[in-house]
């Protein structure tokens, strides 16, 4: 008959006082087993004189149990620290991988990979061996465990007793034996419990860490969206700045050159009337002189005295002017002039390009510091992105000074006030083809894209009602459907307002406004945050709408305006 086998594992043998493998196991009256020393040092403390009791279910004995050594449950303890050991040296794959390459001390020449480790020799034996330790030391309790290169390790320096416990107060792995002398009366537990509890925590550390570094990953990479939305924004409201410059130079330009030809025209005049007056002259003495000629041919003395006193030649020039002296003052005194121009203009330009290139450092040396130290160079970061402002003058100072693009207003609008105003008329204004315009609804956006902290202000009159929000360039312009139509679509937000009610449009949603309708709104802009915020301005900010939201590229004012209505950009 094939024997039975049971399964069992290494902490069913495992004493609960000292916590390793029985030795000289002993069993007490409730049915539980322990060491023999172990029992006899629990009862012979203070607290159990004359008071025996099971460590493990209290149950208390009186008198003392006379104890013996359970040889039954002695020898089922040494057969399964045999089977242990045959099983490792049967199946070396069973061993730990850290432990593959510790020899066997007691080998000579070529070693032998050891399977199992003595504490008591401290030593380690491969299976021919081990054979000869257990049969020299049959008997004694020596405690075998997986071969292990750092034993001394696993000892205590104390006690030379495996380290199976843990004390919490004093941080460090110690023996059964220190807990009942060095370590009494200290938080103790098992090195397997406290392994679990540390390895816990530091997986916990690790995903906390792991989900961390995610986070900053994520807003690292939304900072560099932000920063190249931001970049773009900047340069393309510095180009429309200096091409409105440019603009304005050409157009100097043309008067100062209008200005010279003007002076050229008079003293051009000038000098043909004089010119003129001179050719006459000319003709006169030509006359004079063939007159005089005539009656130098006639012998008639007296004749010729009585004509030639009516004969007159003129003695006086006409005064000509300097040849020289009017183009050279022309040219010095332009000259002069203009280059007061430049010299005006470049100061200025430098004057303005160092303060903004001081603003801009101060505000990357502010961002790489964290510096929190506030300085009119950086007012713009006053109140931190985590924030918003609260009152007027803390939007202000985000207000943005926007203008009206022509270029993408639909024909029936029609602007005033320097491209701050515009109206919707009933006749459409003669403005010539350009693919950003509106092709059918009344709307017009604002010259610069912006992707930053922003805030501006519009103010609307009229029966017809008004829209103001943002969307992104490639909205599309063309046709009556919801692609162009403003907060009808992904690519667009905007307040509907009337005198009537006010809602909020985004993708073919609407949200209805409660509350009175303002004719002033004001319109903040969080691009890094991702909000837009729409406020009722009058004394004090009404909140009307806020939406959060993820903006992926810089967004442009938009504006529609209902047949008969007016809206004006506020400037401060």
């Amino acid at each position: 008959m094939a024997a039975a086998t049971i399964s069992v594992e290494q902490d069913q043998f495992c004493c609960s006082v000292c916590l390793e493998i029985l030795r000289d196991p002993v069993t007490i009256p409730c049915g539980h087993s322990y060491c023999l020393d172990c029992i006899e040092d629990y009862w012979n403390t203070a607290k159990q004189k004359n008071h025996y009791s099971c460590p493990q279910c209290r149950q208390v004995f009186n008198p003392r149990p006379l104890l013996s050594r359970n040889t039954v449950l002695g020898e089922v303890v040494e057969k399964f620290q045999q089977s242990e050991s045959s099983l490792v040296a049967a199946q070396p794959s069973l061993a730990k991988p850290e432990e593959d390459d510790v020899k066997c001390s007691v080998c000579k020449g070529r070693k032998s990979r050891a399977v199992k480790s003595c504490l008591v020799c401290v030593e380690s034996f491969c299976a021919a061996h081990l054979r000869v330790h257990e049969e020299r030391f049959r008997g004694k309790t020596h405690r075998l465990i997986p071969a292990s290169g750092r034993l001394r390790e696993k000892l205590c320096p104390h006690h030379d007793k495996l380290m199976r416990l843990f004390c919490r107060t004093d941080q460090h792995s110690v023996c059964s034996q220190c807990v009942r002398e060095r370590h009494k009366g200290h938080d103790a537990v098992s090195a397997a419990h406290e392994r679990t509890t540390q390895q816990k925590k530091l997986q916990e550390s690790s995903l906390k860490s792991v989900l961390k570094l995610k986070e900053t990953e994520k807003e690292l990479r939304y900072i560099i969206r932000y920063i190249k939305h931001a970049t773009e924004a900047a340069v393309e409201e510095s180009e429309r700045i200096f091409s409105r410059l440019i603009r304005s130079l050409e157009k100097q330009s043309s008067e100062v050159t209008e200005l010279i030809r003007v002076q050229e025209r008079a003293a051009v005049s000038q000098t043909e009337e004089r010119l003129e007056k001179v050719q006459r002259e000319m003709v006169e003495l030509r006359r004079t002189e063939a007159e005089l000629e005539k009656l130098c041919h006639n012998d008639d003395h007296i004749h010729f005295l009585q004509k030639c006193k009516s004969l007159h030649f003129p003695t006086k020039t006409v005064e000509t002017p300097s040849v020289d002296t009017l183009p050279y003052l022309m040219y010095k005194t332009m000259r002069e002039g203009l280059a007061d121009v430049k010299d005006s203009v470049d100061e200025i330009f430098q004057k303005e390009f160092n303060r903004v290139s001081e603003k801009v450092i101060s505000l990357k040396e502010s961002s790489n510091h964290g510096s929190s130290e506030k300085t009119k160079a950086v007012k713009s970061v006053d109140i931190p992105y985590n924030t918003e402002p609260k009152t007027r003058g803390d939007f202000l100072q985000y207000y943005n000074d926007i203008t009206f693009d022509p270029n993408t207003a639909n024909p029936y609008l029609c602007f005033s006030d320097g491209l701050r105003g515009v109206t919707t008329r009933s006749e459409p204004q003669p403005y010539p083809e350009h693919p950003d315009r509106f092709t059918s609804w009344a709307q017009v956006l604002c010259r610069a894209g912006m992707a930053g902290r922003c805030y501006w202000e519009v103010e609307w009159t009229g029966n017809g009602g008004a829209s103001m929000g943002v969307c992104y360039k490639n909205m599309s312009r063309s046709g009556g459907g919801s692609d162009s139509k403003l907060g009808h679509n992904s690519k667009s937000w905007s307040l509907d307002c009337s005198y009537s009610l006010s809602s909020f449009q985004h993708n073919k949603e609407s949200v209805a406004i409660p509350g009175p309708s303002y004719s002033r709104v004001g319109v903040y802009l969080d691009f890094r945050g991702g909000t837009l915020t729409f406020y009722g301005v009058s004394d004090t900010m009404v909140l009307l709408h806020k939406v959060k939201t993820t903006f992926t590229q810089p967004v442009y004012p938009g504006f529609w305006i209902g047949l008969g209505s007016s809206l004006k950009l506020i400037s401060h």
